[in-house]
């Protein structure tokens, strides 16, 4: 007699499909027989870490015996600094997808809505479902956020928003006064969450720091992570920052101990390290310039992004494309999951790492 663990499991995770990350490097060259290849499909900081952040996880692996401070008290205090906020307002995670689950764990009833948009980061329906949540999908604007059909979305039952901004995969963003219209126009209880883990790459003035409208929207959460221009997403370190109230609420859930030891020493050092955010950033900028003028020689049409990534769009199913780029050592990401068949998802690299990328597009596209 065997167990049928499938009906066992609760609905919402009966339908779901696992997260699907970016092909590592090691597999890709374990199963072609290839060396030197170039992965530029998960979004990480082609710079390497921060030197500072290095040597603070290096320092901090002799208490590895010991469990970690589990309020994260340091690492607090050096954010509270950054950003001008009370620590009572943060809470760490284990990267920000850690908590975005934990968001909709401690606020959504099954049965309640959770409305995202078309095209909007994967995690956002995959959490929905598995707390039993009504999925409501808005229809893109131009690859992009529609907020004004969001607001228009809304109704008695919906709990939760998520917003991401700069959006992944798209790169499209929504600009500081669309979502303070916005925010004005949604229910006082209904909670938005505002997703900027690509924030720190945008310099365009009319994009909103989320950060700043906390006190004028008591129900806005808005979360960011170390993983990308801080360049530290193999050591998973996240956090939100929220009203006092919200945050003891989701600390109340939180798993202790959810950031482990280096990650809270080189998160707290990288705050430090403003040479390394710069010049994450400047090879960022340099390195979107280089794709769209390497994808404008080639024809190939893209969407601009705000983002450390550029979506392609090829005319044709990607995935082809995408397994003959996989031949050529280069990594990129099909993002046919969010109903984008004809696109890919290419990450900034380095300016070598560009260009092995384009020219092997521009082998393949002549095949």
């Amino acid at each position: 007699m065997s167990c049928d663990a499938v009906k066992l499991a609760v609905a919402g995770v009966q339908k779901l499909h696992p997260y699907q990350p970016g092909k590592p490097i090691e597999e890709l060259e374990r199963e072609l027989g290839i060396e030197n290849s170039v992965k530029l499909a998960s979004n990480e900081n082609p710079l390497g870490p921060s030197a500072i952040a290095l040597a603070a996880a290096r320092e901090s692996l002799q208490h590895m015996t010991l469990y970690p401070d589990a309020m994260g008290f340091r690492l607090k205090q050096g954010l509270s600094a950054f950003y001008s906020v009370d620590p009572s307002q943060l809470t760490l995670g284990n990267g920000s997808n850690d908590l975005l689950e934990l968001i909709a764990r401690v606020f959504v009833n099954p049965g309640d809505e959770l409305v995202f948009s078309q095209y909007a980061f994967i995690v956002y329906p995959l959490v929905a479902q598995a707390v039993g949540a009504k999925t409501v999908e808005v229809p893109a604007l131009n690859y992009g956020h529609d907020l004004v059909a969001m607001a228009k979305a809304l109704t008695d039952q919906t709990k939760l928003v998520m917003l991401a901004n700069p959006n992944n995969p798209t790169g499209t963003a929504f600009t500081r006064d669309e979502l303070i219209e916005f925010m004005r126009a949604v229910p006082v209880n209904t909670l938005v969450v505002l997703d900027e883990a690509y924030t720190e790459y945008v310099s365009d003035t009319q994009i909103p720091n989320g950060i700043e409208l906390l006190a004028q929207f008591p129900n806005l959460i808005v979360t960011r992570t170390f993983s990308k221009a801080w360049g530290l997403a193999g050591l998973r370190v996240g956090f939100a920052v929220a009203s006092k109230e919200i945050t003891d609420l989701l600390n109340r859930v939180r798993q202790p101990f959810n950031v482990n030891i280096p990650a809270l020493a080189a998160a707290e050092a990288v705050l430090k390290d403003t040479e390394y955010l710069a010049l994450s950033v400047e090879i960022n900028q340099a390195g979107l310039k280089q794709l769209y003028l390497g994808l404008d020689r080639l024809d190939v049409d893209y969407i601009p992004s705000f983002g450390n990534f550029v979506a392609i769009d090829l005319k044709q199913p990607a995935q082809p494309i995408y397994e003959s780029l996989l031949s050529e050592g280069v990594i990129v990401r099909p993002v046919g999951i969010y109903k984008l068949a004809n696109h890919l998802r290419v990450s900034v690299g380095t300016p070598a790492e560009n260009e092995r990328f384009l020219l092997a597009l521009a082998k393949v596209l002549a095949r």
